[in-house]
């Protein structure tokens, strides 16, 4: 992808190439104009006397026509005026989306006959879908998401043929829903209109039942309406048939499961005098384990293979009876294993464990391995704390963070009690991250993390981050990485054997993406080819708008713009598709850093200096 270039001027736009010798078109000029007088809010600091094509979201073609109008997250209020937008002929794409518009759509909408795309969701637009925008045949995509439509959806929206996005949820639309047979929707959503009634029309059956979430519809793919065919009920019964018996033998299996597990641990707790887990495992720990010196080697508080091995001067606060019989709670499920939350029956004291998956190496090399993790000390890493071996199990643990991961942050639900991540608390969880990795990769040319990713990385109750699960891929040793390994894995990196400094940048770099963004590494909307972060990104920045790419929720933060934009592009340098061409961690830190400080953010000046300094071990709080 060629470098993005960006000016932020109150909002955030392309720089395009002025040609003011080009005399501008009156009507066009006209109409913004009238735009800009009508709406209130944060002003559109459009220069008049600059050329038309100069200002912040408009984009001309050769003949200084106006082909694309983009002003998402302006905090427009207002109602936009009829007699406006129809004067923008030639315009082919308009995004006003994420502001505070209210009132019906302008009926001259009709004389866009170029429009193709229409982004007006996340605005309080009311009435009924007008005739007018029935009319435009070259409309691709519709989006009137999340305002306040009523009414019924109109039939006539067979008339847009070339229509491939409809997306019409979290409206007050009533009735049923045409049978849209002319229009062949690539992408549609309907849900959260709760008065939406009838049957599911055999032109949008073939849409996942979110399409459809809270309405009062029925039919395929919902359940079946009242009076469903003999046929369909056969289907039914026999699909559930089908299900019942699934379940069973799944039930059969894990219950055969359990019954081996148990004799499997007494057998070898008869053997060997201390059991070995089979079904919980239990880890790390933040309440009572303090933070060791780095280069200590590791202290068995019993003989070889049967006890924890901790690191540090002291011998182990806990045992592995201890971890056996504390109480457990799955906290995740990863690439390398699952992690469990411990609570020990000593007291308050609560350990991160992770149950090591297809570890197979021998106990030599997972004993170096472990010390060599032991002795990484960094304050934006969660440290090993302990380890235990044996042929058939292997346990690290870690301390235990309760404020979760950034994943859950990022992507959790807001009316359950998430609260956005500030401009400020992303740029430090970067930086952080980008020190802590950094570090990492000091330690040696083949050094790396091998498993970047937002649910590793786990955050302080002041929202510091501590980078976890680090290094493994050298232990764990998985015949093949997942797909892609949830969208953060290089291209190149296709098994565990392949994973690189330079993979480590890539996968940050969508993890930076993801910070500024909101978006998850891989998504799809609905009836949507899933594919990957980098390449959304690159998409909309040159489809759309620049502004378009960055979470709504940070679009209040009105002075960062260019910070956002510079992150951006650092993002996509480190998602280049050729290793060679991406930057190095310390260089990624440091450019973090210095967006930082262009800002006006704090940061401390005993991390700054060198990022791949590692600045001493303390224990999260």
């Amino acid at each position: 992808m060629k470098p993005l270039l960006f000016v932020s001027c109150v909002g955030i736009c392309l720089l395009h190439l002025l040609h003011p010798t080009e005399p501008d078109v009156k009507s066009d000029r006209s109409a913004l104009t009238a735009i800009r007088t009508a709406v209130r809010g944060r002003t559109l600091l459009w220069n008049l006397t600059a050329p038309t094509c100069s200002w912040v979201g408009v984009i001309c073609d050769n003949n200084r026509r106006i082909v694309e109008l983009h002003l998402p997250g302006m905090g427009l209020i207002g109602i936009v005026p009829t007699g406006v937008l129809g004067s923008l002929t030639t315009v082919q794409t308009i995004s006003l989306r994420y502001n505070a518009l209210s009132g019906p759509i302008p009926p001259d909408i009709a004389n866009l006959s170029s429009l193709r795309n229409l982004y007006l969701q996340g605005n309080n637009f009311s009435g009924e879908i007008p005739t007018a925008l029935l009319s435009l045949q070259n409309l691709v995509r519709l989006n009137l998401a999340s305002n306040k439509f009523s009414g019924s959806i109109p039939a006539g929206l067979n008339n847009l043929t070339r229509l491939k996005t409809l997306y019409l949820q979290n409206n007050q639309f009533v009735g049923p829903i045409p049978d849209l047979t002319a229009v062949r929707l690539q992408q549609f959503n309907i849900s959260f209109n709760i008065n939406l009634t009838g049957s599911v029309p055999s032109s949008l059956s073939g849409n996942p039942a979110s399409a459809f979430e809270a309405t009062s519809l029925c039919g395929a793919p919902l359940k079946p309406c009242n009076g469903t065919s003999g046929s369909e009920s056969s289907k039914n019964k026999l699909s559930v048939a089908a299900i019942a018996g699934i379940v069973a033998g799944v039930v059969a299996a894990v219950m055969g499961i359990l019954l081996l597990i148990f004799v499997l641990f007494f057998k070898e707790k008869n053997d060997a005098g201390v059991g070995t887990q089979k079904s919980e495992a239990i880890v790390g720990s933040s309440g009572g384990v303090r933070s060791v010196p780095a280069g200590i080697e590791g202290k068995e508080t019993k003989s070889a293979g049967k006890e924890l091995v901790f690191f540090g001067k002291q011998t182990g606060m806990f045992g592995l009876e201890d971890l056996l019989r504390a109480s457990a709670e799955v906290l995740g499920k990863g690439t390398f294993g699952t992690t469990y939350k411990a609570a020990l029956e000593m007291g308050s004291l609560f350990v991160a464990v992770k149950r090591l998956k297809d570890a197979v190496v021998t106990e030599k090399e997972f004993r170096e391995k472990m010390n060599e993790m032991g002795e990484l000390q960094h304050e934006n890493l969660v440290p090993l704390r302990a380890y235990y071996y044996n042929n058939d199990e292997k346990l690290l643990v870690y301390d235990y963070l309760p404020t979760g991961s950034l994943s859950a942050l990022l992507h959790g639900n807001v009316s359950s009690g998430r609260t956005p991540l500030s401009w400020d608390s992303r740029c430090s969880i970067a930086v952080g991250v980008a020190r802590a990795i950094a570090y990492i990769h000091s330690r040696g040319a083949v050094a790396s993390h091998g498993n970047i990713k937002s649910s590793n990385i786990l955050l302080t109750t002041s929202y510091e981050p501590r980078v976890s699960d680090f290094c493994l891929t050298h232990v764990a040793r998985p015949a093949s990485l997942p797909k892609r390994m949830g969208g953060y894995q290089a291209p190149e990196a296709t098994d565990a054997h392949r994973v690189s400094q330079k993979s480590d940048v890539y996968s940050f770099g969508v993890l930076l993406l993801e910070l500024l963004t909101g978006r998850a590494p891989v998504h799809s909307q609905v009836g949507e080819e899933e594919y990957d972060l980098p390449r959304w990104v690159q998409s909309v920045a040159r489809e759309e708008w620049a502004a378009e790419v960055f979470d709504p929720e940070l679009v209040r933060y009105q002075d960062v713009g260019e910070d956002m934009v510079q992150l951006l592009q650092l993002a996509v340098d480190c998602t280049s598709q050729h290793p060679d061409r991406r930057p190095s961690m310390a260089v990624v830190a440091t450019s973090i850093k210095e967006v930082r400080l262009s800002s006006g953010q704090q940061y401390r000046d005993d991390v700054v200096d060198d990022a791949t300094a590692g600045a001493g071990s303390s224990s999260p709080s």
